[in-house]
């Protein structure tokens, strides 16, 4: 029996070299994607082993890096880079699109059928694509829940799932209200999930270095999370044999 295959995928993005892990289904067939972006920090073995698991249920799926092959554990240098990329969409859809060309370009994937989800900075990157008219069949965001610029959420043309924690400091009410106020002002076709009690990056399994106030590992959320955005890509995006 043949099984899921992984490798290493270099591109150039945001002035860096990037070094995506691109996770292929059993077979030689084309298949639905996925694009799967990461928290602030980076790209980690948690993303991979994401990405793979979504290529065991039949997806061709690339967990996309943000910053050059680099992990982020030092929070101070993790918030340099990435409040100044969280201000520009340019860069972040750039960033987006160069990772987005990579799982197109693979043979494996219907390039007419991909998805992108994302957590955290991730997350905020994939609203991106969709707000620069990206033809996606879906976009899920965890803790991502970014606002665009005036009237660029109308150019998102897919169903959008968010999920947040309650007790997420970062994206506060305040800003979760935003967000939803804007998805339903553009028109679209939006769900948000508020899962109680649950911190920033409340689905990322404890990390061994500092991280910023305001995280925590919540593991009930974190499965009912992951499950949510498998009912959101079954919904939008089947693997049909």
């Amino acid at each position: 029996m043949t099984t899921m295959t992984t490798r290493t995928v270099e591109y150039p993005a945001d002035g860096l070299t990037m070094i995506g892990h691109l996770a292929l289904p059993a077979g030689v067939d084309r298949r639905p994607a996925v694009l799967l972006g990461p928290e602030g920090p980076g790209l980690s073995d948690v993303e991979r082993r994401r990405a793979d698991a979504l290529a065991e249920r039949g997806y061709v799926a690339l967990a996309f890096d943000i910053h050059g092959g680099r992990y982020l554990g030092a929070p101070d240098e993790m918030l340099a880079r990435c409040l100044p990329l969280l201000a520009a969409p340019e860069r972040m859809r750039g960033i987006g699109h160069a990772a987005l060309d990579v799982l197109r370009a693979e043979p494996r994937t219907d390039p007419d059928r991909i998805a992108a989800v994302g957590y955290g900075t991730g997350g905020a990157i994939a609203l991106e694509l969709g707000r620069d008219g990206v033809d996606l069949r879906a976009i899920g965001t965890v803790n991502g829940l970014t606002t665009g610029r005036p009237g660029d959420t109308e150019r998102i043309r897919c169903p959008v799932w968010a999920g947040v924690g309650s007790e997420d400091p970062i994206m506060s009410p305040t800003q979760r209200d935003a967000f939803t106020a804007e998805m339903q002002a553009a028109g679209v076709d939006w769900r948000l999930v508020v899962y109680g009690g649950a911190l920033h990056a409340f689905h990322h399994p404890p990390v061994d270095h500092r991280t910023v106030p305001g995280v925590g590992y919540h593991p009930q959320h974190a499965r009912r999370a992951w499950h949510d955005v498998i009912d959101l890509l079954t919904e939008c995006l089947p693997v049909t044999e």
